[in-house]
């Protein structure tokens, strides 16, 4: 009778745990690089909602903003080994883990946002994430992070030759050094938090990111001048740890994909008010807007669409971006 009673305690003890485990939420850690006001950040805090809301509490997210956990190329390192469960990078951080999104990067590639939109969303854009799974990463979806110009200290960039001699700071992407290479820059690669004091100290001469990027690092405060020549629309990327996803049921799946989506919705909405709140905002605190004639800049890249014909797959992908209509 004893060991009757036992075994039927261990049986009541291990239900109760089970039961327990079922009861706690699934929390998934997420990090990014990115202010708390930026409209990504925000687009986050959506999606963790709306992932509560769908699972009915069974799953949550918890977000780390501001670099807490590392830059985008450590925060991509961390999913690899299991250590994080989601970030956001941008895809010129992501092209040195899943080179197939090295195209994106490519300067002039997209005629406008639109087309930029067709792409991303499409059968293109899909293949593209699925690549990094080979990596240990999985991409779930492509937020705005509109286009990328050229600001400086000491002088504006009205044209490719304004750029000679100036060291300007990119990320730590093959595709973003050769396009500033082919313009007559010197590409120095710089994590973004450490960019201010660089830009401070002469280090480097200036960098190329979107409005809202330049708005809120405050790198206007160094930087006077911003040329819009918008040489690259590069997206950011949701990327979630196979670790991770492999571990989630199909239903889990489906929910965080639904939430995912739904962020990916909003982040783009947010993502046009605050350009042009922070085009706004830079004028006022003293920065000169300038809209240069683009042509010369993309005359300039040419060679690097000419290099992309010695990979044949690469070259494939760019020649169906630009038959998308």
């Amino acid at each position: 009778m004893g060991r009757i009673f036992t075994i039927l305690t261990l049986i009541t003890l291990i239900c109760a745990t089970g039961c327990n485990q079922q009861k706690k939420a699934r929390t998934i850690k997420l990090a990014h690089t990115l202010d708390v006001s930026h409209s990504v950040h925000k687009a986050m805090v959506k999606m963790g909602e709306d992932l509560e809301q769908l699972s009915g509490g069974k799953m949550k997210i918890e977000i780390y903003p501001n670099q807490q956990l590392g830059s985008e190329r450590e925060c991509l390192e961390l999913l690899q080994i299991g250590s994080l469960g989601m970030t956001k990078v941008s895809v010129g951080t992501l092209e040195n883990f899943a080179p197939g999104m090295r195209v994106l990067g490519l300067p002039f590639l997209f005629r406008d946002r639109e087309h930029a939109f067709k792409v991303l969303d499409g059968p293109i854009g899909q293949e593209l994430l699925n690549e990094g799974e080979q990596y240990w990463l999985k991409g779930l979806g492509y937020y705005d992070a509109g286009c990328r110009s050229f600001y400086t200290k000491e002088r504006p960039v009205n044209k490719p030759g304004d750029l000679e001699g100036l060291k300007i700071r990119v990320m730590e992407s093959v595709t973003a050094m050769d396009m500033v290479r082919s313009l007559g820059g010197s590409p120095t690669p710089i994590s973004w938090g450490e960019l201010y004091t660089s830009l401070q100290q002469g280090v480097v001469d200036g960098a190329e990111n979107n409005p809202p990027s330049f708005y809120l690092s405050r790198h206007y405060e160094v930087c006077k001048y911003y040329s819009l020549d918008e040489h690259t629309l590069l997206p950011d990327v949701l990327v979630i740890g196979t670790h991770l996803w492999e571990r989630l049921t199909p239903q889990e799946q489906a929910w965080l994909k639904q939430a995912v989506d739904n962020s990916v919705k909003y982040q783009r909405k947010l993502w046009a008010v605050s350009e042009a709140e922070a085009l706004e905002m830079v004028q006022k605190a003293g920065v000169e807007i300038i809209r240069p004639d683009k042509e010369p800049f993309s005359k300039k890249v040419e060679g690097i669409y000419e290099a992309y014909k010695n990979y044949p797959e690469l070259y494939k992908i760019i020649q169906e971006i630009q038959e998308t209509r």
